[in-house]
């Protein structure tokens, strides 16, 4: 993340100053985290040696007093000359060893706050919590609901609702980075507040607690199944029943610092708690540099996930800077890059551009179920869609069928399987529209299978993924202990692609 490794090779020990503040490190982890910090610091980059000249500075308010800030930020606010009745609020979080002027001058949101009337708030992280001025999107601390960081940005939106008189339903987050981290934890802690939000070169919810889990989960990024991911967003709410946000994440395919993953994994994690599968309904691509859209309908036909693969970039946030409708931007700070102009997208994706998210042609068949199974079959009914003249049936994220009516029978199956499907109206044209949510059926039989290794080569044989040091049964996620040679279990695999652990009781 930017600016983060440098501060872990000249500052033993990653972040300190805030781990100080919450808990005592030992000298023996500052030392690890140092050394990581030096295999990384390369992928720092600089500004490029085309960069402009520094922009113009934006004129912030600082808000002295809006809240008991329990996780002690900074407060700027952007407020533009026309500012709308009861505007939006976008949250803009700032990247490692970054400021909010620097993100707000450098970032082009401005530009459309100014073009369409809403309001800007930017939290500053200050190096008494993190040495190199990182959100602490690891640390429990600041990542749960009601505490520490997390707590600061929510008051932050609360006063402006009060000061500026901000719809309080109109509340969206994107930030860079470490501040993309940070977006995954305000809408996985706030799904209540926040409505959308867009995570640029950013990371998903939950995948790091700690200082060396961060490293792992920026680089190589953790892999997690749809369902675990999910199930992290869940548990950070506990009991929450409403809707979730809309997430937009924006990555570039060069990216050295935060792998593109991670991008993935995102996906992965909003997709699920959606009730989508993870086979984009819409591919296209958008601006200068053709990058490559992919959109994931909810059941009203509306984009719910959308993920921008930027090509040719790095790690920084897409501008393209000039005076064009669709050109936002300055390049002369480091991690901000020449390409396209992520500010007017973003915009365009939370609706502040005047325009309604994206609607997807036919809504989504409602009342999807299995009807019955074999060990080689699923049958599944849905209800009728007006003006459907086909429908499109996903098994597992693939298209397997176009039946014209609302049943199908889905044959050739293994005994013991389990399989995840949604379906989709066509129109008389063809196009396809919303995908509906999802069931889970299983064939009958049993094709259980176990497997007994030591936890490196389950990881290898792809029956485990590690995170942190540690290895974790593939759909279960359960704790295996350390990824090494030592570490033996047995795991039983039921249904396919679904493990857990059955030491000395698989059968």
């Amino acid at each position: 993340m930017p600016s983060y490794e440098r501060s872990v090779r000249s500052q033993p020990g990653g972040p300190p100053a805030h781990e100080r503040r919450r808990q005592p490190w030992s000298r023996a982890l500052g030392r690890v985290a140092a050394v990581v910090g030096l295999l990384v610091a390369g992928a720092v980059l600089a500004p490029s040696p085309s960069a402009q000249a520094a922009p113009t500075a934006v004129a912030l308010e600082r808000v002295a007093d809006f809240g008991a800030n329990p996780g002690s930020l900074n407060m700027y606010v952007y407020r533009p000359t026309t500012l709308a009745a009861k505007p939006a609020v976008v949250v803009a979080l700032h990247g490692c060893s970054q400021s909010a002027q620097v993100y707000a001058d450098n970032a082009g949101l401005v530009k459309f706050a100014d073009r369409h009337g809403f309001l800007l708030v930017f939290p500053e992280q200050t190096s008494a919590n993190n040495s190199s001025k990182c959100f602490n999107w690891f640390q429990p601390g600041d990542t749960r609901r009601g505490q520490g960081e997390a707590a600061s940005i929510r008051q932050m939106v609360t006063h402006a609702g009060s000061a500026y008189g901000a719809d309080p339903g109109r509340a969206y987050v994107t930030g860079l980075s470490a501040g993309g981290g940070m977006t995954s934890v305000m809408l996985a802690a706030y799904p209540d507040v926040f409505k959308a939000g867009a995570v640029v070169a950013g990371l998903p919810y939950g995948c790091a607690d700690d200082v060396l889990s961060a490293y792992s989960c920026m680089s190589p990024g953790v892999d997690r199944t749809p369902a675990a991911w999910a199930q992290g967003l869940r548990d950070a709410n506990p009991g929450y029943t409403g809707p979730w946000p809309r997430v937009a994440v924006w990555h570039g395919d060069n990216d050295p610092t935060v792998a593109k993953k991670n991008a993935d994994e995102l996906r992965d994690q909003w997709t699920a708690v959606h009730g989508l599968d993870q086979s984009p309904d819409r591919t296209d691509t958008i601006g200068p540099d053709s990058t490559r859209r992919e959109q994931y309908l909810g059941t009203d036909g509306t984009v719910a996930v959308e993920v921008d693969r930027v090509p040719s970039i790095g790690h920084g946030t897409p501008v393209d800077p000039g005076t064009g409708a669709t050109q936002c931007g300055a390049t002369g700070t480091a991690n901000f890059i020449d390409s396209i102009c992520s500010s007017h997208w973003i915009t365009g994706f939370f609706g502040l551009d005047g325009s309604d998210p994206d609607p997807g042609g036919l809504p989504a068949p409602g009342g999807l179920a299995a009807t019955g199974a074999t060990d080689t079959s699923v049958g599944l009914k849905w209800n009728s869609v007006t003006g459907a003249a086909s429908y499109v049936v996903y098994r597992d994220g693939t298209r397997v069928a176009t039946p014209t009516g609302p049943t199908f029978t889905d044959t050739g199956l293994s005994p013991g399987g389990s399989h995840t499907y949604s379906v989709a109206a066509r129109d008389q044209a063809g196009v396809e529209g919303a995908r509906s949510s999802q069931v889970t059926a299983s064939t009958t039989g049993s094709t259980a299978k176990c497997w007994t290794a030591s936890n490196y080569q389950q990881v290898q044989a792809g029956r485990a993924t590690t995170s942190g040091g540690y290895a974790y049964a593939k759909g279960s996620h359960q704790n295996m202990g350390l990824y090494n040679i030592a570490v033996t279990h047995t795991l039983k695999e039921s249904p396919a692609g679904y493990y857990v652990i059955a030491d000395g009781t698989c059968s």
